[in-house]
């Protein structure tokens, strides 16, 4: 019989402490547009995000000796709610946007193409579906250069061209830079060369490290103590009049192999019946449905996992906030079923996804582990 989780999600504060809070009181900050600016955050001429996917908030205060610098940081800093999904392509629209997952879109790793029968992977973006019209509304950088900013984006060359970038990132100016050193280089070059600026430094290997390792590793751990050095470098060159913020897409919990339902697999089987797509990634399901099967697919679920997820109908998960405001056009690329995952549980699909059902380290859900993000100040005004 089905229970509820006995735990209960985090839902995102859209509107008072998430991610596109951040970003917008930031371009409010730099703007003089108080309104705008939930956050509170102190007037400048220039700022710099530092963006480090995969460190949630639980992370860096377990790995303190790791990271000395944004230790102590954070000690007189506050937590953000990421979003939902708590994934790099959700949390870098968001951030990008200033919008909530409900008004860009950007709803998950993989989500439906409504009228289609194929997933769009935001990491895998397909050719023939054109990023600026699965995400219209303006970016962050684009209003930034409306304001008279100049807008640069930092981060590796590999992302320089993805749909992603142009979905969500259009309007500022790219410099590519794969090491650390590249990365803090560049960003200090923008903000030194710019009396006013938005300055967004983009570092994702910690994500990498965790996905393979797990983040009670050694390697993660190594790992974060090299992006501790980042941070502490560009801090240690901030031009005048200008603030440093520090923020994650999103935290990482450790998923281990007596933690994974494989819906792939023959025991599984009904996790398949009635379904005619499985989006989203393991510790968060975007279930699309035949006609009339939703219900089913529903109960079968809430039956099969249990306390491993909270699943919900799409109604309930936009009513409850999940997404935030949701723009009704994008209603149809949610599921019609949602699961999330809770502890250290996932839905894995080990045929249609192996390299997805392969990771160590996952996120996605609403626990405090994968939504609760830090934002880091330090500034130079």
């Amino acid at each position: 019989m089905f229970r509820e989780p006995r735990t209960s999600p985090i839902v995102p504060s859209y509107g008072d402490s998430s991610l596109p809070d951040l970003s917008a009181s930031i371009l409010a900050s730099l703007t003089g547009d108080p309104a705008r600016n939930v956050l509170g955050l102190p007037e400048a001429a220039r700022a710099c995000l530092l963006i480090i996917d995969g460190l949630g908030w639980e992370l860096l205060r377990a790995h303190q000796a790791a990271a000395p610098f944004m230790s102590e940081l954070a000690f007189n800093s506050r937590q953000l709610t990421c979003g939902f999904p708590a994934t790099t392509v959700t949390s870098l629209a968001s951030l990008g946007t200033a919008l909530t997952p409900g008004t860009h879109g950007l709803l998950g790793y993989q989500v439906a193409i409504p009228g289609e029968h194929r997933l769009l992977n935001g990491l895998r973006w397909p050719k023939d579906v054109d990023p600026l019209a699965w995400q219209p509304k303006p970016t962050l950088y684009e209003r930034a250069a409306a304001a008279g900013l100049t807008a640069v984006h930092v981060a590796a060359r590999a992302f320089a061209e993805t749909g992603l970038t142009r979905a969500v990132l259009r309007g500022a100016e790219y410099r590519p830079a794969s090491s650390l050193g590249a990365l803090a280089a560049a960003g200090l070059d923008a903000l030194h060369h710019s009396e006013r600026a938005l300055v967004t430094v983009y570092h994702g290997d910690l994500d990498g490290v965790g996905h393979v390792y797990g983040t009670s590793s050694a390697a993660w751990g190594f790992q974060l103590a090299h992006v501790d050095r980042l941070a502490e470098q560009i801090a240690s060159d901030l031009p005048l009049g200008s603030v440093l913020y520090i923020t994650a897409d999103h935290g990482m919990v450790n998923v281990g192999p007596d933690d994974r339902v494989d819906a792939d697999a023959v025991t599984m089987r009904e996790l398949r019946d009635g379904v005619t797509l499985l989006g989203g990634e393991p510790r968060a399901r975007h279930v699309y449905t035949a006609p009339g099967a939703a219900a089913d697919v529903l109960a079968t679920w809430r039956e099969i996992l249990g306390e491993r997820a909270w699943v919900v109908p799409r109604e309930e998960a936009i009513k409850d906030g999940w997404f935030g405001p949701v723009d009704e056009r994008m209603t149809d690329r949610i599921g019609d079923v949602i699961a999330a995952a809770t502890g250290n549980n996932a839905v894995i699909a080990s045929s249609a996804e192996p390299n997805e059902s392969a990771l160590f380290g996952m996120h996605g859900s609403l626990t405090s582990a994968e939504q609760l993000v830090p934002m880091l100040v330090f500034s130079s005004v």
